[in-house]
């Protein structure tokens, strides 16, 4: 089964906890000095804030699976679709060592598709690269290049904890 993910932006996370807290009447599930995520089962959301990036408001939207196996399912529903993905691969955000791709709606929008692998007490660790070390998709600051396999001249950009400009391909008939 799927959970849906939402991840904001906010301001003030002292006042914002209070506020969520109050609506979802529960407590943060991992509170952190710039971050908290509520995992509600009703209804069933991965929901995020931190005070990571630059705009205010919904950052990214996503799927969180309960297996690699839906997640695989995920992948080949956008592939079928013919949607662009950039596939992070084993990565680390959000204080959590994950699997994860991401798509881009018509509209700009990222999707985050993710199996979370377990607990880090940190925001991200570095991926090692060859050369230099690259930041993660993820967790870069903004306009920084994304390192891997889209690493090539018109590779997508970092902002605000995604990654954007993955191209969103025009024979592309979602919805």
């Amino acid at each position: 089964m799927k959970r849906f993910h939402v991840h904001v932006h906010v301001e003030d996370l002292d006042k914002s906890i209070a506020f969520y807290s109050k609506m979802f009447a529960a407590e943060p599930t991992r509170r952190e000095s710039d971050y908290a995520k509520w995992m509600l089962d009703d209804p069933r959301i991965n929901f995020a804030i931190s005070m990571r990036g630059g705009e205010l408001g919904i950052d990214h939207l996503g799927f969180q699976t309960d297996s690699l196996d839906e997640l695989g399912e995920l992948k080949e529903r956008a592939r079928a679709a013919d949607l662009a993905l950039l596939d992070e691969g084993a990565t680390t955000c959000c204080y959590a060592s994950s699997e994860k791709h991401w798509i881009t709606d018509p509209q700009g929008v990222a999707w985050e598709h993710f199996h979370t692998l377990g607990d880090i007490p940190v925001f991200s660790q570095g991926k090692p690269a060859p050369a230099a070390a690259e930041a993660s998709a993820c967790c870069a600051p903004s306009g920084t290049p994304v390192g891997g396999p889209i690493g090539a001249p018109n590779a997508p950009t970092v902002q605000r904890g995604k990654p954007l400009g993955i191209p969103v391909k025009p024979s592309s008939s979602c919805c």
